[in-house]
């Protein structure tokens, strides 16, 4: 799964969503954790940086406690699930970051790791959007999930799951309302092991209120 990840927006890159974050977002959040308002590119408006609640609300939930908010969808099951299989035609969005955290299970308790890319550069989380109606108040709630897909040969003594990473030309495809949903899973696999790393870090990263650049350091 991916249950927590930073996006600072300094780390530059190739990718749309750099470009996008280097144009309109200054601040960093190191510590990005569920149910807080996060940055996306859709693919409805693939120019701009929009806020989205992490953790997807399905439009047809009679009300906010109805569902548990779902934080990620594994690729392997998308197009067997009806309500990500419709949302894998029409929402797809990309997800900032510039790396995640996983924690592994030791016997001293469980280690986390933080994991990015070698070169330090911004990167994209696939990701799928929807919009919730609140019909008490008329208050549209816009929210997202992220695709996990099995680890690859770094990820996998960590966690036996990750988030899917697209290259920028994925980026553009994932994007393109022209894709078929065979050719959109096609781009649902692990991020190759050679152009990350991976690193323990402080337990600091456990609480989400702890968003400083701290967590990142290495122990």
């Amino acid at each position: 799964m991916c249950g927590r990840y930073s996006v600072i927006p300094k780390a530059k890159g190739k990718s749309r969503v750099s470009k996008l974050l280097e144009n309109h977002i200054q601040e960093a959040n190191y510590n990005a954790a569920p149910s807080q308002s996060l940055p996306v590119v859709t693919n409805d408006h693939p120019d701009e940086v929009q806020y989205f609640s992490w953790g997807l609300q399905p439009f047809w939930a009679k009300d906010a406690k109805t569902v548990k908010r779902s934080i990620n969808a594994r690729a392997e099951t998308l197009a067997e699930k009806p309500s990500f299989r419709n949302l894998l035609k029409s929402k797809r969005c990309l997800v900032p970051a510039d790396g995640f955290y996983e924690w592994q299970v030791t016997e001293q308790g469980k280690m986390p790791y933080r994991i990015l890319l070698k070169n330090e550069e911004l990167f994209s989380f696939a990701g799928l959007w929807d919009e919730w109606l609140d019909k008490s108040t008329g208050e549209v709630l816009h929210t997202y999930t992220i695709i996990t897909t099995e680890a690859n040969e770094l990820v996998k003594p960590i966690h036996d799951r990750m988030p899917v990473i697209l290259s920028p030309e994925a980026e553009e495809l994932w994007l393109d309302s022209h894709e078929t949903q065979e050719d959109l899973l096609t781009l649902l696999k692990p991020y190759k092991t050679d152009t990350m790393k991976a690193y323990p870090i402080s337990p600091l990263i456990n609480s989400p209120l702890n968003n400083v650049p701290e967590v990142l350091n290495s122990l």
